[in-house]
């Protein structure tokens, strides 16, 4: 393994660029970025907690651990635990302490800390692990969410019939909990050797909603701590978030009233300040479109009257909504933008209230709604945590993390657009070269997106397994298309690849490649594409649809619908894109499938998935390495095990990385393929 770290060295030379030596990160450094996230202040605005993620190599993992920055000063980490990781931070009413998951025991607990610091304590101690949590408003409670304990009548199933399993069928339901939050038990002195402690652990913990035929999956305390409004679906199955309601608790009394139950997905938001409303997002009766058509905004009363549409006219979906005493708050992308957006409760109507930064991902609020603390990046930035008063623009940066890339030599990159093959007009971000000269001609990378509905925005590094930093460096340019289906511009937009997917998409591609090559700034016999999860499936429509490319990567992608549509976790997504199963329409399901051309698939192609990707099931990859091989095209599969549908571990993703590296490096640059020593 080390000579694997040292091959990737090997093969990123220094770089001196306008008379200033910067630095070619390896692949290892790129890995080993933090990055912030999760931003949490404390009800008077003086602190801010948030999380930062980081790479340990020894251990192969990514750690998450919270930081804190005190009365607006220098952040310093408030939590180290070896080998687990403290995630969701969360202050108490009266903003002494924070609340926080930790999985150091082998299960995820809440543990407690103190403004001061110091060690923190584990609250609970349950059989198993805690999924969600919120402080009641008095500060003396907990709620939380866990799934039910099946382990003893697992055990006895198989011991009497052995191991088997019945698809959609095997699951825990999450339940809604209580635990007492006491302080003075909880941090009492040790007792002396000689004396047993004979306090009952956990005593006071207890479960609200038990014999419910239905999963809990968010959930939050009204303002008076005498209720709490809460999500709820028939299962945990992924795909039955389409059938998720809202009820209401009544803490005191255990009784459940039902509030919100259309025939798709209510997704419940915030309660209203005065504790007489409830926000809430949802599809109403479309269950055939959810994949891809705009949420709708309610506010609603808790009898069940006055149920009102809010902000009707806007065109995305607002997410990480706030209700507080100077409005609704949430979150949007807007093109490659991304905002926070003032919702006016009464008359429906929206704005938004910052310009910069670029992006802004998470919010937390005073408890007066006044201050707002957010996490944001800039086009040329790393996500940095900042703190505003909500009605000026006086932010304040807490942190920089963008200084790890002071001495390098990162992509300057800007929004472009394009005319498509039936007239739809494309963005996408163009990634150049410090000494980039236009009167040249490069090498030309396109790095697809996920989702359909992800989004690639401006940044100076490269994220996930495509190695932007380094081809920039070499000397390429780097085209990430926000193709049709594309978050941030749009219902309609989103909606252009239904009953079109992979035709579309390579439209939309194939258009944005032709736009640069018309510029004069590509050499056209260098020209390569990849993507991951619907990137990589758009990377496999192209290699057995067209022949503009030297060299594809298809990561975790789609090779045919049908063999998708029977093995993946998400059913629905397919019949809502396809609008058929394969057994109404299966000319739909051929038109898409990159299998279906297989005999024209000519470009060399590397294939990367999972070993238990149940999003995209492995027989996808199987079954492109097996076709493309039969028609002679030169492929390679790598599979990495142990791994779903992502590659969650930093060497493995190295490894990931590396594979990429070297295939464009051959069929790009004409570079000789190593494999790694071990």
């Amino acid at each position: 393994m080390k000579k694997y770290f040292l091959l990737s060295l090997l093969f990123i030379p220094a770089l001196t660029l306008n008379s200033q030596s910067l630095k070619n990160p390896s692949f290892e450094e790129v890995l080993s970025l933090q990055s912030a996230g999760s931003p949490e202040i404390s009800p008077d605005g003086k602190n801010v907690a948030f999380t930062v993620n980081s790479t340990d190599w020894e251990e192969n993992r990514f750690d998450t651990e919270i930081w804190l920055s005190k009365n607006g000063g220098t952040p310093f980490q408030l939590t180290n635990n070896t080998k687990s990781s403290s995630t969701s931070p969360k202050w108490s009413p009266d903003g002494q302490w924070i609340a926080f998951l930790s999985d150091k025991t082998g299960k995820t607990q809440i543990q407690v800390i103190r403004l001061e610091g110091g060690e923190s304590v584990q609250l609970t101690d349950t059989k198993g692990s805690i999924s969600n949590f919120e402080w009641a408003p008095d500060g003396k409670q907990i709620a939380f969410t866990q799934a039910e304990d099946k382990e003893k009548a697992e055990k006895a199933r198989k011991d009497k019939f052995g191991g088997f399993e019945v698809e959609d069928a095997e699951y825990n339901l999450s339940r809604l909990w209580l635990t007492t939050f006491d302080p003075e038990k909880l941090f009492k002195p040790e007792l002396p050797k000689d004396k047993k402690d004979t306090t009952k652990k956990d005593e006071t913990t207890k479960i609200l909603l038990d014999s419910v035929n239905y999963t809990v999956t968010n959930f939050l305390w009204s303002p008076d701590g005498t209720k709490i409004a809460f999500n709820h679906q028939p299962d945990p199955i992924i795909t039955s978030f389409i059938k998720s309601d809202i009820s209401i608790l009544d803490v005191a009394t255990r009784k459940v009233a039902p509030l919100v139950k259309n025939k798709s997905s209510d997704g419940l938001e915030a309660w209203s300040p005065d504790g007489q409303w409830i926000l809430y997002s949802s599809y109403l009766s479309d269950t055939i479109s959810n994949f891809y058509k705009n949420e709708k905004l309610f506010r609603i009363k808790l009898d069940g009257s006055a149920n009102t549409q809010l902000a009707k006219s806007f065109d995305e979906n607002l997410g990480s909504l706030v209700w507080n005493p100077q409005g609704i708050f949430g979150i949007a992308y807007q093109k490659t933008v991304r905002r926070i957006f003032f919702v006016d409760p009464d008359n429906g109507k929206f704005k938004p209230i910052f310009t910069s930064p670029a992006r802004i991902y998470g919010m937390s609020f005073t408890g007066d709604g006044e201050v707002v603390a957010f996490s944001g990046a800039e086009d040329n930035s790393l996500t940095e945590i900042y703190t505003s008063p909500i009605k000026a623009v006086a932010q304040k940066k807490l942190t920089n993390f963008t200084g790890q890339l002071s001495d390098w030599a990162t992509a300057d990159s800007e929004v472009i657009s394009w005319k498509s093959k039936d007239g739809a007009t494309i963005e996408g971000i163009l990634s150049k070269p410090k000494d980039y000269d236009p009167k040249k001609k490069y090498p030309l990378l396109v790095i697809i997106h996920g989702g359909p509905t992800g989004i690639s925005t401006p940044s100076p590094v490269a994220s996930y397994v495509y190695p932007l930093n380094q081809w920039v460096n070499k000397g390429a340019l780097i085209l990430q298309p926000n193709y049709r289906g594309s978050a941030g511009y749009g219902e309609a937009f989103r909606s252009l690849n239904v009953e079109n997917l992979g035709v579309g998409d390579a439209w939309d591609v194939l258009s944005g490649v032709e736009s640069l090559e018309k510029k004069g700034i590509v050499d056209s016999n260098k020209i390569g594409c990849m993507g991951w999860s619907q990137g990589g499936y758009i990377s496999a429509f192209l290699t057995t649809n067209s022949d503009k490319f030297k060299a594809i990567s298809v990561g975790a992608g789609i090779s045919n619908w049908v063999t998708y549509y029977v093995n993946t976790d998400i059913h629905p997504f397919t019949r809502q894109y396809l609008k058929a199963t394969p057994w109404a329409d299966m000319d739909i399901y051929q038109k898409t499938s990159p299998m279906t051309n297989i005999n024209k698939a000519q470009t060399p192609t590397l294939i990367q998935h999972g070993e238990f990707d149940k999003r995209v099931p492995i027989p996808n990859a199987y079954e492109l390495y097996q076709g493309l091989q039969d028609v002679g095209v030169e492929t390679r599969l790598v599979v990495y095990k142990g791994f779903g549908h992502g590659i969650t571990k930093p060497k493995e993703r190295l490894a990931a990385v590396w594979h990429n590296w070297q295939w464009f490096g051959k069929y790009i640059w004409g570079e000789e393929i190593e494999v790694p020593e071990e």
